[in-house]
C-alpha cells in the first residue's frame, strides 16, 4: 500500500475553512483540553472498530498532536476503502499557528 499522504497545517485550514471533515485520533484527556472546532473524536486504539463512523463522501484529515498517530490513522480509514490524509504538526501546530480551537 502507498505510504499515507500527509499536509502541512497550511494546506489543512483551507480545507478546514471549507467543511472538511475532520478525525481527532487523540486521547480523551487531550480531544477536551483542544481540539479542532467541528472535529469528530475517535481514539486511535477504536479506530479500526468505529471506521463506519467516519464519513465515506470525502476526505478526511486525520489529525493528532502531533502528527504520528494521524499517519496510522489516516492508514486505517485507507485500508477500509476511505480517503484520508495526515495532518503534519497535528494540533499543536494549528494553535501555534494561530487558528482557532475548541476545549470540552
Amino acid at each position: 500500500m502507498a505510504p499515507v499522504q500527509e499536509v502541512d497545517i497550511a494546506t489543512f485550514a483551507p480545507a478546514w475553512e471549507s467543511g472538511a471533515p475532520v478525525l481527532d485520533v487523540r486521547e480523551d484527556h487531550e480531544f477536551v483540553q483542544a481540539h479542532v472546532p467541528g472535529a469528530q473524536w475517535i481514539p486511535l486504539a477504536d479506530l479500526p472498530a468505529r471506521v463506519a463512523e467516519v464519513p465515506s463522501d470525502a476526505t478526511v484529515y486525520v489529525i493528532c498532536a502531533s502528527g504520528n498517530r494521524s499517519k496510522r490513522g489516516a492508514e486505517i480509514l485507507e485500508e477500509s476503502g476511505r480517503r484520508a490524509v495526515s495532518v503534519a504538526g497535528g494540533t499543536k501546530g494549528w494553535i501555534r499557528a494561530g487558528h482557532p480551537a475548541e476545549s470540552g
